[in-house]
């Protein structure tokens, strides 16, 4: 038999205004209004509740335990039902995980289920990636027909480089975001450490555009609660640009790997909140570290976004347009015509952004380079730099400054000329005589005389070459008689 339980029901609190007591009766007294308590006979003490126990929380470990193992989805893997049982289990734990965040939660992100997310993270998605087929190129869902597959090809390429173990990635991807969202800087920077942040990075190689943009997600929701770990990821962004900008140009076999374009998003978006004057750090990245990302025949894959970074620099510290068009100018290519094309559009978006004072200190080299790329055997290239003078903001600016025309034209006028005398391609010579007709509108009596001084130069140029020829023909003529007179005929024996 157990021990013997008796019952007591406390006194009725006396009544008047006496002084308050503060013994362990009466503080159970205010524990238990009722007034019954249970004391053993044996220990003769009051007998305190045990601790609540958390069946929520066990529950949701076990689950995310659970979760660890890893599915290849192949073929010859016979687990369909378990596989499906995962797929249940994360959707479970997602839901979880944001009610979490939904006051009052009703699982809270304590110490050991965030030790058993991390772990189900590293186990799910830490892998090593497999190597880019030859003809690949990174973030090839955005690459294009660059080199010249066939439209089926790409199409079955596309399709081999998404992941057949999506359905988990995808939502422990989602899990992933929905914890970092709950969880606050403190319980993060307790358990996500740098080990972690480097192998999450080293995951925007994926072939897979689908987890590509996930990560980025994830990514960029770390590095908005880690102020700590701030400049570590920006460093480890940078050192990983730097890493596939030197496999790119040395033709490496793993220089088509990484996901270059969600990482310039994820630079683009920290840009943006970046303070002025900017930082000696944060210039160095933009000389050292963007701009040699031109320089790529990648190039037309991450475009859009390097053009966004650079851009957030010029409009927070204008005076860097000098190095930046000198560093664009520098890595200019010899026989990539595509790649002309968007470093033209990318010079006339850094014209756009910026003021009179300091276009007209770039005019001449921006312009010298647009009418060069005029005369491009290439009619893409050439209608695309004389497409230049339909910005209405680079002609406003052409013509306002103060002996800027005077500067550029020359140059627009030789290639114009040029183009309306022997350019193969008709469109182009539409084009091009469009453009004269603004220019001589815009400027008449520059545009004239630009055209007199190379005239004249012409001349002056057909002048001298004719008096080289002559001279040529007179030492073949001398040299020919010297020959002749010298060549003796052998003696008959």
């Amino acid at each position: 038999m157990g021990a013997e339980v008796e019952v007591v029901r406390a006194p009725a609190p006396p009544a008047g205004g006496k002084r308050r007591s503060t013994t362990l009766l009466h503080l159970l007294n205010l524990e238990k209004p009722a007034g019954v308590f249970v004391f053993t006979a044996a220990a003769g003490a009051v007998k305190l509740p045990p601790p609540s126990p958390e069946p929520e929380a066990e529950s949701l470990i076990d689950k995310i335990a659970s979760c660890c193992r890893v599915f290849t989805f192949a073929a010859s893997e016979h687990c369909a039902d378990e596989r499906d049982l995962k797929r249940a289990r994360l959707a479970e734990i997602l839901a979880a995980v944001r009610s979490s965040a939904k006051p009052p939660g009703l699982v809270l992100l304590d110490h050991r289920v965030m030790a058993a997310l991390v772990k189900m993270f590293a186990a799910n998605l830490f892998r090593a990636m497999p190597p880019p087929p030859p003809s690949a190129c990174p973030l090839s869902a955005e690459a294009g027909g660059a080199d010249a597959v066939g439209a089926e090809e790409q199409l079955q390429a596309g399709a081999s480089s998404l992941l057949p173990s999506w359905p988990h990635l995808g939502a422990v991807y989602d899990v992933l975001l929905a914890a970092v969202a709950a969880s606050d800087a403190k319980s993060l920077r307790a358990h996500v450490d740098r080990r972690f942040l480097t192998s999450l990075l080293a995951l925007f190689a994926s072939e897979d555009p689908r987890e590509r943009d996930r990560l980025k997600a994830a990514y960029h929701a770390l590095y908005s609660k880690l102020t700590p770990e701030r400049a570590f990821m920006r460093r480890s962004m940078a050192n990983a640009l730097l890493r596939f900008t030197d496999e790119a140009t040395s033709s490496s076999p793993s220089a088509c790997s990484g996901g270059v374009g969600e990482v310039l998003e994820i630079c683009g978006s920290i840009i943006n909140g970046f303070a002025v004057p900017l930082k000696e750090e944060h210039r160095g990245f933009l000389l050292r570290v963007l701009l040699p990302l031109h320089r790529t025949r990648w190039l037309h894959a991450y475009h859009r976004q390097l053009v966004y970074c650079v851009l957030q620099f010029l409009h927070k510290e204008p005076a860097l347009a000098g190095a930046v068009v000198q560093g664009v100018l520098r890595r200019w290519p010899v026989t990539n015509c595509q790649k002309e094309v968007l470093l033209i559009d990318e010079l006339e978006e850094i014209v756009d952004a910026l003021d009179q004072r300091h276009f007209d200190a770039l005019a001449l080299p921006i312009c010298n380079r647009i009418a060069r790329c005029a005369t491009s055997s290439c009619s893409q290239v050439a209608e695309r730099a004389l497409y230049v003078w339909n910005n209405e903001r680079f002609l406003e600016m052409a013509s306002s400054g103060e002996g800027t025309m005077e500067r550029i034209l020359p140059a627009f006028v030789a290639s114009i000329e040029a183009n309306l005398e022997q350019h193969w391609s008709k469109c182009v010579q539409q084009v091009t005589a469009s453009v004269k007709a603004l220019l001589q509108q815009v400027a008449p009596g520059l545009y004239d005389r630009c055209a007199a001084d190379l005239a004249a130069r012409r001349a002056e140029a057909d002048a001298e070459a004719a008096v080289r020829a002559a001279r040529w023909r007179r030492l073949e003529l001398a040299a020919a008689a010297n020959s002749s007179s010298t060549d003796v005929p052998r003696a008959e024996g």
